[in-house]
């Protein structure tokens, strides 16, 4: 299973600030791109698990801003997944501009079914990080 993946996109004028720079809300955005793109390019897909009641809630997302990012930069976004427990998945994520890493940051999601009760991490997200 893939365990890490990277990303790239270009910050849009509507996630900015008054600065120019990149409101601290849009970076949970990105990161949700990251966690998105690394399940689909492994062949998983977020609506089919949805499809069947099990939905990932982030319970914790903890960022860690170093430098800022403005309109029109091209951003890489790397995403790994950290950890698989029982029923919570975590996330590292690392956003970069041309080599200067910009902000990192760290999710842990918790697998629920519709009514919000815990449920098990399905067996095709279920890894070896050797964590």
């Amino acid at each position: 299973m893939l365990t890490e993946h990277e990303i790239q996109f270009r910050v849009r004028y509507k996630e900015t600030d008054a600065m120019g720079y990149v409101h601290h809300a849009n970076y949970a955005t990105f990161f949700e791109m990251g966690r998105t793109e690394l399940l689909r390019a492994d062949g998983g897909n977020y609506r089919i698990m949805e499809e069947a009641g099990l939905l990932l809630v982030v319970v914790r997302l903890n960022t860690h801003f170093r430098a800022p990012a403005r309109y029109d930069d091209w951003l890489t976004l790397k995403t790994r997944i950290k950890r698989v427990g029982a029923a919570k998945l975590e996330h590292e994520y690392f956003l970069y501009r041309d080599g200067q890493l910009l902000s990192q940051a760290e999710s842990v999601l918790a697998c629920v079914d519709r009514s919000g009760k815990v449920q098990p991490i399905p067996d095709a997200l279920r890894i070896d990080t050797g964590n």
